[in-house]
């Protein structure tokens, strides 16, 4: 067996009645970690916030999802392209060590720090500002998962496998093939997250294949391992679908 989360829920806009309704949803189908504040490009933490103290008043283990910033700098526009970007990186960890410790002292043990473009080809000034920031933001005391999804790590596989946080995501949906090497490279003390049922499509994964998968992670990994969709969940009308999918799979007899 291994712990079953997902990466986020499909965009419900600010209602909480409705979030509460979508919370009850993902915890009645089995998920252990429920996603708070994910869809949230901005680094306008409020909102987060007092999404986490709502959700920790109905009862449920959250894990709050921020996303990574690095990724937040690449996706932003700035009038000198990227080098001017990633000049900005020492202005915004004071704010990231902020709200990493204002989360701790909410109770929160986990966070998941969304980090998408090390699924992309970066410029080698970008890779090498992924050890110093996670260097700096591991300080922090709650547990980290940088999550990476729509593609493979390819050649920065290492470079994320050591990255000095708690545990890693990868999409094994769309890039099966780095699934074996990632066994090899992962830190011993270190949680993996495998994205095995597709967040964005609304077909059914291929559970044997899955299956396969996770009981070969299981032999090395034991309970560190997490099953996860393999990106954000992207369609409202195929979230229940998809989060006992994930729970099925994490809830597998996966030892002999």
């Amino acid at each position: 067996m291994a712990l079953a989360h997902i990466l986020g829920f499909p965009n419900i806009g600010c209602d909480p009645e409705l979030r509460a309704t979508h919370w009850q949803l993902q915890k009645d189908a089995g998920i252990e970690l429920l996603p708070v504040g994910d869809q949230n490009a901005t680094l306008d933490w409020e909102q987060l916030f007092e999404q986490v103290a709502q959700a920790k008043a109905l009862g449920h283990a959250v894990k709050p999802v921020i996303i990574g910033p690095l990724t937040y700098l690449w996706q932003s526009e700035a009038p000198g392209g990227d080098l001017d970007k990633l000049e900005q990186i020492d202005r915004l960890l004071p704010l990231y060590d902020e709200v990493l410790n204002r989360l701790a002292a909410q109770g929160v043990e986990w966070v998941q720090i969304d980090e998408p473009i090390l699924a992309h080809e970066l410029p080698q000034d970008w890779k090498n500002a992924y050890e110093r920031v996670y260097n700096i933001l591991q300080r922090a005391p709650l547990k980290k998962l940088v999550a990476t999804y729509f593609g493979g790590l390819e050649d920065r596989l290492g470079l994320a496998a050591n990255l000095p946080v708690d545990g890693l995501h990868i999409d094994v949906v769309r890039a099966p093939e780095q699934f074996p090497t990632i066994l090899d490279r992962l830190p011993a003390y270190k949680v993996l997250s495998l994205g095995l049922v597709d967040g964005d499509d609304v077909g059914q994964c291929n559970q044997e294949k899955a299956l396969d998968m996770l009981r070969h992670a299981h032999e090395r990994l034991g309970d560190r391992l997490w099953v996860a969709s393999s990106c954000p969940l992207q369609h409202v009308e195929r979230a229940a679908q998809k989060c006992q999918e994930v729970v099925l799979l994490a809830k597998a007899k996966l030892a002999a």
